[in-house]
């Protein structure tokens, strides 16, 4: 951490010790207070040296780090072969413990992104939110979905690439629609070769990574010869392409001297907010942008916070670029880029651009992180409101920064799931969302249901010594509010101790809901339209819409199991074989005998009885 300000005065006895035996090697080290939570994590080349300069009488630090010293009782070392095998272990650490005093790598959304299937012999689009090195090639991510399906849009247009997602192997039956409207040349049935598909999958490329000039030449050639040969009609569709996909890349296009891959880096910073804009440049052309926005603890610089940054970033799974452009020099660059170079398989460089479109690159990255911070503070604030109004309306004893809500789902008491999503700030935190398989009950009871839910949640934070929300809100009335609420008792947590807890929901013939309060005889009825009524509103219906999906994907799975288990041999691990092979039943069904019977432990025989019970 960046020095600044003053150390504390006095060093517990238990970390004297712990200073006196640190060994000189590279590692790991883990600052903990008193009831063991793990308060910051940080990696050394030398553990002696850097652990305990925290501790030097006269040496200097911020105010958050001389608030973090003072709580340290513990310290935990682990010593590694080498500084890059710190550098990785420290960010698992991080990621493990979510210490205070750490950077947090978060974002509000996680961008989509295009994903081409290039491992496959005719690879397809897909759209995904997270990137794995798994062959394929990722492109984005996508500030707005709208701008991606615009993007794909376009590609099916004018490139035809099939969009299905049937096992292509030249023998179907018959083309799709697709076939017939012009937008596939049906390789599933043969009349398309691996070879001419290739040809469109590298147009394709060319659209994706803005290489505007190879593919308008390749285009041109076409339509040169197609006009040649008197194909006219092919010369007008390929004369429209080139003038769609010049458009289109001419308004993403932003030059960067080299071309080439590069990701630009901006810094934003009001008090204690902290804002980073990450600017994705592919080939000159802005492809893409995230923003991460959080009010930072840590109280590093920007040459300090930057590294760690990068490093959670990139581990994540986000495509690693030949460059990145930084506006500080990075504490740490030379080993930073070498744990960038080995995760890549290629050489990535760090660079500070000092003057011309470099440096107007990192200017653009530097305005779009001050928009991004200033856009989060005003939702920030208006959540504040909002959560104010909610305190004084309800009469809550603390401000209910966090906000988790309970929902019940099951048909008939059949399949009881629960949900628990989260409100934190000005809106919903996705990221900490959770599905609970209900255990306790095999009818419909929602109020031993929410007991359940409620023990295994608060049961986990505790056990975890991890901070409860200032409110908890269950979806239902008195029966459920005081199942809630005899779980939190059963956990030790007496009345002065606990969250607060409500329930929401309608009297019989009641438009409008009412919420229940602990120790309170009549409810409380809700303004329509008051913010106070808008916050738990959108709690309730976001418990209750993920509540409901998790319910469909379990009903949907027993279905497909139902189905299978009608099949005679079909046990456990063939059903998850041909699940695993074909996607769903659906996909079972459209397959050929030859395809199910080249399913791994599928036999011929088996392979017919699969093929006939659904054709029979």
């Amino acid at each position: 951490m960046t020095d600044v300000a003053a150390t504390p005065r006095t060093v517990p006895s238990a970390v004297t010790g712990i200073l006196s035996r640190l060994p000189a090697s590279p590692g790991v080290y883990l600052m903990k207070d008193q009831a063991g939570g793990v308060l910051y994590v940080g990696k050394a080349k030398s553990l002696k040296n850097r652990v305990r300069s925290y501790f030097q009488k006269g040496a200097s630090h911020t105010a958050k780090t001389r608030i973090m010293v003072r709580k340290v009782r513990d310290i935990q070392t682990i010593v590694t072969p080498s500084e890059v095998e710190a550098l990785i272990l420290e960010n698992n650490l991080i990621k493990r413990h979510k210490p205070r005093y750490n950077i947090l790598l978060r974002d509000d959304k996680n961008f989509p992104y295009i994903r081409l299937s290039l491992q496959d012999n005719f690879p397809r689009l897909s759209v995904v939110r997270k990137t794995q090195k798994d062959g394929a090639k990722y492109y984005g991510p996508y500030v707005g979905a709208g701008a991606m399906r615009s993007t794909l849009r376009l590609i099916h247009k004018y490139f035809p690439l099939a969009d299905c997602d049937i096992v292509i192997d030249g023998t179907s039956d018959r083309p799709c629609l697709q076939y017939q409207i012009g937008r596939c040349k049906a390789p599933c049935t043969g009349l398309q070769n691996q070879t001419d598909y290739g040809e469109t999958v590298a147009q394709v490329r060319m659209f994706l990574e803005g290489r505007e000039s190879e593919l308008t030449d390749a285009l041109k050639a076409r339509m040169q010869t197609a006009a040649d040969t008197e194909q006219f009609e092919l010369a007008a569709r390929l004369r429209d392409q080139i003038r769609d996909v010049e458009q289109t890349l001419t308004r993403q296009r932003i030059t960067h001297p080299g071309g080439g891959e590069v990701d630009v880096f901006g810094i934003a910073r009001m008090g204690d907010w902290l804002a980073i804009q990450v600017l994705f440049v592919r080939e000159g052309a802005l492809v893409g942008s995230r923003a991460f926005v959080w009010e930072d603890q840590s109280g590093l610089s920007d040459a300090d916070l930057l590294g760690p940054f990068i490093q959670q970033l990139y581990q994540d799974g986000i495509p690693i670029p030949a460059r990145l452009a930084v506006p500080v020099v990075v504490a740490d660059a030379p080993l930073l880029g070498r744990w960038l170079s080995d995760l890549r398989g290629k050489r990535c460089h760090l660079e500070q651009p000092s003057r011309g479109r470099g440096l107007a690159m990192l200017k653009l990255a530097a305005s779009n992180a001050q928009k991004s911070l200033e856009d989060r503070l005003s939702a920030e604030r208006v959540g504040e409101r909002g959560l104010l109004a909610l305190q004084r309306t309800l009469k809550l004893t603390t401000l209910p920064h966090r906000i988790e809500g309970f929902d019940i789902s099951h048909i008939q008491g059949d399949l009881t799931v629960a949900s628990m999503v989260v409100w934190e700030g000005s809106g919903a935190k996705k990221a900490d969302y959770r599905h609970y398989r209900i255990r306790s009950t095999d009818g419909p009871d929602d109020f031993l249901s929410m007991y359940e839910v409620v023990t295994r949640r608060y049961r986990r934070l505790l056990d975890e010594n991890r901070p409860l929300p200032q409110l908890i809100l269950v979806d239902g009335g008195r029966g459920q509010l005081s199942m809630a609420l005899q779980a939190l008792r059963e956990l030790g947590l007496k009345d002065a101790d606990r969250p607060d807890v409500i329930g929401l929901a309608k009297e019989r013939g009641e438009r409008f809901e009412r919420v229940y309060l602990p120790g309170r005889k009549n409810s409380v009825a809700l303004k329509p339209g008051a913010p106070a009524t808008r916050i738990l509103q959108q709690i309730r219906d976001e418990a209750h819409r993920f509540a409901i999906t998790y319910h469909r994907k379990l009903r949907s799975l027993r279905i497909q199991d139902s189905v299978l288990d009608q099949i005679p041999g079909i046990g456990k691990l063939r059903k998850r074989a041909l699940l695993t092979t074909f996607g769903s039943v659906e996909g079972l069904k459209k397959a050929t005998l030859e395809q199910i019977a080249a399913t791994d432990r599928i036999t011929p025989a088996l392979a017919q009885a699969v093929w006939e019970h659904f054709h029979s």
